[in-house]
């Protein structure tokens, strides 16, 4: 009595699995957007006038005492000028493409 499974019941599920895993990687590579495929724009002014703005709401907020609020403002302000800072850096240190 053999108690090995015969290759004519190991074969077909080894290829099916295989067959079915492949299929759903090339599923997902397929439909998976490349990393560069949007370029993102910034508006550093637009940035650095919403961290103004949002920098006199805190003031204001400080002076109403209503300080939890004014401390939130403050770190929308420092979130703002950080992207600003980093649109201005990535503008700065971007290098042309080799063919031009």
């Amino acid at each position: 009595m053999r108690h090995t499974k015969s290759v004519r019941r190991v074969l077909p599920a080894l290829i099916a699995t295989t067959l079915l895993a492949g299929s759903v990687l090339i599923g997902q590579t397929v439909t998976a957007e490349p990393a560069a495929a949007g370029t993102i724009t910034c508006n550093i002014d637009k940035l650095r006038s919403d961290a103004r703005k949002e920098r006199d709401r805190a003031a204001q907020l400080k002076r109403l005492g209503a300080t939890t609020e004014a401390r939130r403002a403050l770190a929308r302000a420092d979130a703002l000028e950080q992207r600003a800072r980093q649109c201005a850096d990535a503008d700065n240190n971007n290098r042309p493409p080799l063919w031009k």
